[in-house]
């Protein structure tokens, strides 16, 4: 099963074009799988470096309940 693709155009550095290509040719991999996983490494970092709402809820619930012990471990 293949995986529908789109087509689309972009204008990048030379240095790092060739570097992308060179690095393809070492892996023996195409091109366009490297550049794939460059998209989804971005795409894992911007969706993981946003804290869920509900972990900064029992943050700030566990700062309020828990402050005294907290000052003392940072000393």
């Amino acid at each position: 099963m293949s995986l529908a693709r789109g087509k689309f155009s972009t204008q990048v550095a030379q240095k790092t074009l060739a570097s992308i290509r060179e690095l393809a040719k070492q892996e023996g991999r195409q091109f366009q799988a490297i550049v794939e996983e460059a998209f989804l490494d971005v795409i894992e970092k911007h969706s993981k470096s946003k804290p869920r709402t509900h972990v900064l809820a029992a943050h700030r619930a566990s700062l309020g309940r828990y402050a005294a012990v907290y000052r003392k471990l940072a000393e």
